[in-house]
């Protein structure tokens, strides 16, 4: 199949990442960078807890994402914003999504 190639570029560069829905947890393999930013000026908020970094997240994977879901990787995590399916022709080729860090809730 043409897209086999994604999910080769995944199981060889991906990050391994848990994802969340409701009470299951899945492990899978996916991309995930911060989106840059134009001049890197990232809305960040000073709160009474600290300082809150408001940069978006990328995700490239093949796993569809819903809202709710939510994405850990190296201890931290994100939250699904949005998530669509790209396709070559035909053939779905991936998912993209925005992802937020999740805000840790206050005691």
């Amino acid at each position: 199949m043409m897209t086999d190639w994604v999910r080769q570029v995944l199981d060889r560069y991906g990050q391994e990442i848990t994802l969340c829905r409701g009470e299951t947890e899945t492990a899978i393999r996916a991309f995930l960078q911060p989106v840059t930013e134009k001049g890197e000026q990232v809305p960040d908020t000073a709160t009474a807890l600290g300082w809150i970094d408001g940069r978006q997240w990328l995700y490239l994977g093949q796993e569809p994402l819903e809202m709710g879901d939510t994405l850990t990787w190296k201890d931290v995590t994100f939250r699904v914003r949005s998530c669509r399916p790209y396709y070559i022709g035909e053939a779905l080729s991936h998912y993209w999504a925005a992802l937020e860090k999740e805000r840790e809730a206050a005691v």
